[in-house]
């Protein structure tokens, strides 16, 4: 059975050869050249082409003067919020450097470069040192904050309109365990078009007395002198 299985074989390899060498003759193909081709293909199929990948994860290549940034709030009180820009991360769980509250990264406007990250809780904590905090920021700072757990509490009117001034639209509004992001400006003349803004509601929450994740991506235009 075995003899005869191999002589079947044998014989249809050797019509299928025959058959794609009349066919090579007939249309003037080089035979050793298609060959060999077919059986690379065989055993190197093409691997697919695999998506390109922009800094941070975005979905689209930002143009050339700006800086590519991703980010998304805290998940309830058990997961951190993260910040990344020009594919740096720059405040996340994983670097240990976010807290409840808001949390904030400074970065250079014109070279993209982190200057310094805060995270200033608005639970237990106090709202002065988020006040001087924002007060010292200096003209041309790009300016990316995250909610998490809760991050209004301890808002007063001063904190509130000194983060509009970055162009926040949102701020006036955020409520207890509201989730939001947020990316702004110090100078910026304009409200930002960099907000997202979930209202904590028991009717709509992901989470059992907190509002599901925000995220937000884009590119932000280099400061030009």
């Amino acid at each position: 059975c075995f003899l005869t299985g191999a002589a079947k074989l044998v014989v249809v390899i050797a019509i299928f050869l025959l058959t794609f060498y009349v066919i090579s003759q007939v249309f003037e193909i080089k035979m050793d050249a298609n060959l060999g081709h077919i059986f690379v293909l065989f055993y190197f199929p093409l691997k697919a082409t695999k998506p390109p990948r922009y800094k941070c994860g975005i979905s689209k290549a930002c143009p050339e003067k700006h800086f590519a940034f991703k980010m998304s709030s805290g998940a309830a009180n058990v997961v951190g919020p993260k910040i990344c820009v020009e594919d740096n991360v720059l405040m996340s769980g994983v670097k240990n450097n976010v807290g409840r509250g808001i949390n904030m990264a400074l970065v250079n406007g014109k070279t993209g470069e982190l200057l310094d990250t805060k995270f200033f809780d608005m639970w237990g904590g106090d709202v002065a040192p988020l006040i001087e905090f924002l007060k010292s920021i200096q003209d041309g700072t790009i300016v990316l904050m995250a909610t998490y757990d809760d991050g209004a509490t301890k808002l007063n009117e001063e904190a509130r309109k000194l983060i509009a001034e970055l162009g926040s639209s949102s701020i006036t509004n955020l409520g207890f365990r509201d989730n939001w992001v947020f990316c702004g400006g110090k100078g910026i003349k304009t409200k930002s078009p960099f907000e997202q803004h979930i209202k904590n509601n028991k009717d709509t929450n992901k989470y059992e007395g907190w509002p599901e994740v925000v995220e937000m991506e884009g590119c932000i235009p280099q400061k030009q002198d």
